[in-house]
């Protein structure tokens, strides 16, 4: 066995401003060092990071490779890490694994299986035309980053989950100041949408909450009740805000005639700006629970890896087949039939409601930034005319 190759210079975790089809030049470089190369940790010691697409399956079914933070280096303070609560302190769809992970997994499952999200489109649909509509009754040019990408998908969660429309703005306040660099915002967005799905679970609820408070184990607390469902408010807007930008100013790049009226098609586009954009550019973190070897690299107990899901699904020698944009193996990403239909929804409202939107700036000079870590890249701005 031997040690990982720790590329100099190259920091996949810093804060970037770039065009929108400019490619992260950091990507190439991890792949071109090996399939698990060691980089510096932004909480400080190693950290491997898996660039091999076959070695990310196995990596993510890996039993000795655990979500639970209890399993990070003990060097490293949490909140700095962006760390969740351990397994025994917060059990969730994110740090569980194994059985425990199987279970909560089947409370979740049939609410978010692609039959029973399909008999939500019309609905979904109305709340794309509906929000869209409000913003061109302006007859300005608007900001579909600042006004919609984030509001579309929260309306949809809320309204699904059965929390109260009128909390749409706290939380949308909410998800925006998880992207805050400013001390201790993290966790005042997580206890704000913790606290306002307090009122999905009320005993005269309706929707999704309520079904899940009905789906979980007995032993489930309403403290963790409310927990999986900022997890699946948060997650579900974040796995379609960013991915929506793009898809946008894809759609939008050279005229309303580049929306496609074909459902294969915008199928396709969909597919191609997760893959080329995906939710997330790396998986979670991921801890070693014993000493391990992954291609040929000796890996202590204790360390943390990631798998680099943005170069694996941006490799251009990478074999044809399912990619990475919502993970694979047990934590595949529950809500990845919701999000595309989310944003195939959109697609279909600007081809028939707004035929003559436009992008008001020329695609190229439209910006994506990251603001560093495992958070995902997002457009700067989105400047379109919905009338034409």
């Amino acid at each position: 066995m031997s040690n990982a190759p720790h590329p100099d210079g190259v920091d996949p975790f810093a804060p970037f401003v770039r065009g929108l089809d400019e490619p992260d030049p950091t990507r190439a470089a991890l792949r071109s060092a090996g399939p698990i190369v060691e980089v510096d940790a932004p909480a400080g010691g190693r950290a491997w990071v898996v660039t091999d697409d076959a070695l990310a399956r196995a990596v993510l079914v890996d039993p000795r490779i655990a979500k639970d933070p209890a399993f990070a280096p003990l060097n490293w303070d949490p909140q700095r890490a962006g760390l969740e609560r351990t397994a025994a302190e917060q059990p969730s769809l994110t740090t569980l694994d194994g059985p425990e992970h199987a279970a909560l997994r089947r409370a979740h499952a049939p609410i978010f299986a692609a039959k029973r999200i399909h008999r939500h489109s019309g609905r979904i649909h109305a709340i794309a035309r509906e929000l869209l509509a409000e913003l061109a009754a302006g007859g300005a040019d608007v900001d579909l980053v600042a006004d919609f990408t984030t509001r579309y998908p929260l309306t949809v969660l809320l309204d699904l989950l059965g929390v109260p429309l009128d909390h749409l703005d706290r939380a949308t306040d909410a998800c925006r100041l998880m992207f805050s660099a400013e001390p201790g915002a993290q966790g005042r967005a997580i206890a704000e949408l913790s606290e306002l799905a307090e009122d999905g679970i009320r005993d005269d609820s309706r929707g999704f909450a309520a079904e899940l408070r009905d789906r979980v184990s007995p032993e489930t607390t309403r403290d963790q009740l409310r927990y999986h469902l900022f997890g699946l408010i948060f997650a579900g807007q974040l796995t379609t805000d960013a991915a929506l930008g793009f898809l946008l100013a894809r759609l939008l790049s050279d005229g309303a005639h580049r929306i496609p009226a074909e459902e294969e098609a915008v199928d396709e586009l969909v597919r191609d700006t997760l893959r080329m954009h995906p939710p997330a550019p790396f998986t979670l973190w991921r801890f070693t629970t014993e000493e391990i070897e992954l291609a040929g690299v000796r890996l202590p107990a204790r360390a943390p890896v990631l798998v680099d899901v943005l170069g694996i699904n941006t490799d251009p020698a990478r074999p044809s087949g399912p990619d990475l944009s919502f993970g694979a193996g047990p934590h595949f990403c529950i809500g990845a039939q919701l999000a595309q239909l989310e944003l195939r929804a959109v697609a279909a409202v600007l081809r028939t409601d707004f035929p003559d939107a436009r992008l008001a700036v020329p695609f190229g000079e439209l910006r994506q930034t990251g603001i560093g870590g495992l958070l995902s890249s997002r457009l700067t701005g989105l400047p379109v005319s919905l009338r034409g």
